[in-house]
């Protein structure tokens, strides 16, 4: 059945929806074909909606070299903020996500199909692990960079990143690639095929991928060798490293001391003692992954088809660390002997001792990752020529990660108090002796979701601006998640305060409905105008009951411009990990006087927490001016305001709040240092304090998105031009009394925030060839550790850095072509700056490896 142009702009308009068509007619498939023009090469092509869409095809990643949908994504100039990556060695888990607008990866939507993926990684998840979705399946990405609750529901408050698969497919389609770097590391190998094909009134689709990435050492990069430490008067940072050491740390009192290895001591000089731990550090972790794919279809009726897919991932990720850090407190005894009587320590006083436990190896982590996702669903036409589409979806996520070099500090802390174990004496800590006191943790977790959906959309009426179209539906979720820590972390025996198990449940019913309504057709100064509504119900086990709404306008002037706006609210639900975490250690940076310079601060779930609600603007133009052929033009403004965000508070405010300038409790009667039970050993110079999940903060961003493309021929080739742009205008943090403002940041923790970041893109196609040239700005940022003391710090900002990329495709025969490039072509080193995170510098926002080729091969029968 044949239908209206306006009703196929408002499925288009959510890609959910696209799927509903059924290929049956003549005029369903003309119909199928306009609502999948968003999936054509050209970015932000979707000049049918309210809200900015960009495009990624699965051409654009073949040109990047990608294996991993990650290293594709993390490159927009629309994100930023902490994304988990290869490069991030200590706390990644091997996993892999994405953050529009730096707001944090679980306020970043991901769909596969336009339906909800199974959140995936290691514990309790509570992002999508972008490893679970395979590149070589992808036929394109379509990234909406708006508020989206009303019509996907939780978590879409910064976008949505919906991945479309492949299907429909006929033949075999075979990839082979490989990647290393021009240092001889971190290399990556890649095999996939996909192969699919028709069957009476159906079509199966199955595809297999796996790749080997090896690893990288911080130790064989200049810029990363040796941990850089700067005196805070503004000279020139020095290879330092821990305080933590081999031979081991005394703090008593005023005293810091460094063992020998003849059981001697003498006073700690960071300059000569400290332990580099960036020699045995990754610089960029290895991973190996298997990927499973099957999508089926199958045309019941002309007007019935069932449809189904399913998804597995196994993950083996490994990360290394330097050997492990160990501490413990206890009294100076007489039978431990007088090696420390010379030092101005007595015996009865309190010691806190330290070590670096090079004896018994690296902290190796290692991570095996199972995901599993399946849909079954049907979808079709009534006879009164509405879609409708119904599904089943479950998921399932299974983790096990392992770190091994441990030690089990509470038999040695027992052993101490007992007189058996003189830790004082470096005969106690050699590795033949110290054996029975290495384990290895072993942890386990995992997600699950199971969702029930039903939809309906079509034309509801018709005006006299043409047709009114809608969507409805109804959805049930119900999701669990869980963490089993290793028995002694449980029981508070390891060197770490006992961490606590995490499990939880949620389920949640909602209904939602959306209308595109036609205001005026045909009008001067108004070819067409048309106004978008949505409104989402729900109602939470854990929370309650609330709503979410959407209105949109677009309006086109003529066949050159189109202005359009939304203004929105949306909505993140806190996740199981969140309600339901429990309570386990974080050792964070803070300054006190007398203090150590890590605080011992326990972190962990509130089950009291609310939604995060929002309130989103978006604002923008689309010009593509009829005089200049082959050129496009949007620019939108955003403007996304989040309250109730939940949050933990500021470390460094509860203790400047809460302990008084002599050490003693501040503030104890304020609920702040009352839940933060604060307590400083000023013996030890020991900080711990509680600092749980609560709803605290407040957060704003706002800025502009420009894109420019020019696509044109010349000298008998086909040439394509685009520029994206995105200027960060503000990124505003509030938690109590605590308010920053990120844009133009770059922190040591949380990643950077570039007030501007550009893409550029050139690609000329021949005959029988391609070439592709890419050019990736970032705008140099202050560091945030520096704000206000800029003189004390030797590189209180980053300059600008510019990466280039270069590739070509070579098409030998209709059957086989090459494909060969070079990222980071100039090999650029990423920035030191004081205050950096991990590898002196910040791998959430650089490129740490340098300069990479690859190459591959496709057959296609």
């Amino acid at each position: 059945m044949k239908k209206s142009t306006l009703g196929l702009a408002v499925i288009a308009a959510f890609p959910m929806f696209s799927s509903v068509q059924v290929l049956a007619a003549e005029d369903s498939a003309q119909a199928i074909e306009k609502i999948q023009v968003t999936g054509s090469r050209i970015k932000r092509a979707d000049m049918e909606t309210a809200s900015p869409v960009t495009i990624i095809g699965a051409d654009d990643i073949a040109a990047s070299g990608a294996v991993s949908v990650d290293s594709v994504l993390q490159k927009m100039t629309a994100t930023g903020g902490a994304m988990t990556n290869p490069g991030i060695n200590n706390g990644s888990g091997g996993n892999a996500s994405i953050d529009l607008r730096g707001l944090g990866s679980p306020r970043t939507l991901v769909l596969v199909n336009g339906r909800r993926m199974i959140n995936s990684g290691t514990g309790a998840a509570s992002t999508v692990d972008l490893n679970t979705i395979p590149v070589s399946m992808i036929k394109h990405i379509e990234v909406l960079k708006d508020g989206a609750s009303a019509v996907y529901g939780t978590d879409a408050v910064a976008g949505v990143v919906n991945i479309i698969l492949k299907d429909n497919f006929e033949g075999l389609d075979l990839n082979v690639k490989s990647a290393i770097t021009t240092e001889g590391d971190a290399d990556e190998t890649s095999f996939d095929i996909t192969m699919g094909g028709n069957f009476g009134r159906g079509n199966v689709v199955i595809g297999l991928q796996y790749t080997d990435r090896g690893d990288a050492s911080q130790a064989d990069r200049s810029f990363s060798d040796c941990p850089l430490t700067e005196d805070g008067d503004g000279s020139a940072p020095y290879c330092s490293g821990s305080s933590y050491t081999p031979n081991g740390h005394v703090w008593s009192g005023d005293e810091s001391l460094q063992g020998q290895a003849d059981n001697g001591w003498h006073d700690y000089d960071k300059n000569i003692d400290a332990y580099n731990y960036s020699q045995s550090s990754y610089l960029y972790t290895p991973m190996r992954r298997l990927n499973l794919t099957g999508i089926g279809s199958f045309d019941l009726t002309d007007d019935t088809r069932l449809y189904s897919e399913f998804t597995y991932s196994k993950r083996w990720s490994e990360q290394q660390l330097a050997a492990q850090p160990v501490w413990f407190d206890f009294d100076y005894a007489e039978w431990m002997g007088d090696s420390l009587i010379d030092q101005n320590i007595s015996y009865g006083d309190e010691i806190s001792y330290g070590r670096r436990m090079v004896d018994t190896g690296t902290r190796d982590s290692s991570q095996v990752v199972d995901t599993v996702r399946s849909v079954i669903g049907a979808k079709g036409y009534l006879d009164n020529g509405l879609d409708w589409d119904t599904s089943v979806i479950f998921g399932r996520n299974d983790s096990v990660d392992r770190l091994s070099n441990l030690h089990n500090m509470g038999s040695i802390q027992s052993e101490i108090e007992a007189g058996n174990f003189n830790p004082l004496s470096q005969s106690s800590w050699s590795s033949s002796s110290f054996s029975d006191y290495v384990y290895t943790e072993q942890n386990s977790g995992g997600s699950q979701l199971f969702m029930i959906t039903a939809a309906l959309s079509g034309e509801l009426m018709e005006v006299p601006a043409g047709f009114v179209g809608f969507a409805a539906g109804l959805e049930r979720r119900e999701e669990k998640a869980w963490y089993t820590p290793d028995s002694i972390t449980s029981q508070g025996l390891a060197n770490d305060p006992r961490v606590d198990a995490t499990s939880g449940r949620f389920d949640v019913n909602e209904a939602y409905l959306e209308l595109a309504i036609p205001l005026v057709a045909d009008a001067y100064l108004a070819q067409n105008v048309e106004l978008s509504a949505a409104i989402r119900a729900f109602d939470y086990s854990t929370f309650g009951s609330d709503e979410t709404w959407k209105l949109g306008l677009t309006w086109r002037v003529n066949d050159e411009l189109m202005l359009r706006g939304v203004r929105s609210t949306a909505f993140r639900a806190p996740t199981v990990a969140e309600l339901y975490s429990g309570d386990s250690p974080s050792y964070e940076q803070v300054n006190f006087p007398g203090a150590q310079d890590q605080a011992e601060v326990t972190v962990g779930g509130n089950d009291q927490l609310t939604p995060e609600l929002a309130d989103t603007v978006t604002v923008g133009v689309v010009y593509e001016p009829e005089w200049f052929e082959g050129f496009s033009m949007t620019l939108d403004y955003y403007d996304i305001e989040i309250e109730n965000a939940i949050a933990t508070v500021n470390n460094q405010y509860i203790v400047d709040s809460c302990l008084a300038s002599d050490g003693s409790l501040a503030n104890q009667s304020t609920a702040l240092c009352s839940s933060a039970n604060i307590d400083f050993n000023q013996s030890t110079g020991r900080i711990a304090f509680n600092n749980q999940l609560q709803n605290v903060g407040y957060e704003q961003t706002k800025g502009y998105d420009l894109n420019l493309n020019y696509k044109f021929d010349l000298a008998g080739l086909a040439w394509n031009t685009s520029l994206d742009v995105t200027y960060l205008d503000e990124y505003t943090v509030d938690v109590i009394e605590s308010s920053i403002d990120y844009a133009g940041l770059i922190t040591s923790g949380i990643g950077g925030y570039a007030d501007v970041k550009a893409n550029f893109e050139l690609d000329v196609k021949g005959d029988a060839w391609s070439a592709n040239y890419k050019a990736r700005y970032i705008a140099g940022m202050d560091s945030y550790s520096c704000l206000g003391k800029e003189s004390t710090c030797y590189a209180p900002t980053t300059p600008s850095v510019v990466y280039h990329d270069v590739s070509g495709s070579y098409f030998i025969s209709d059957m086989v072509s090459l494909t060969a490039g070079v990222n980071n072509l100039f090999d650029k080193q990423p920035p030191y700056y004081s205050g950096n995170n991990d590898s002196n510098t910040d791998p959430y926002t650089y490129d740490v490896l340098g300069r990479r080729v690859f190459a591959g091969v496709n057959v296609k029968f």
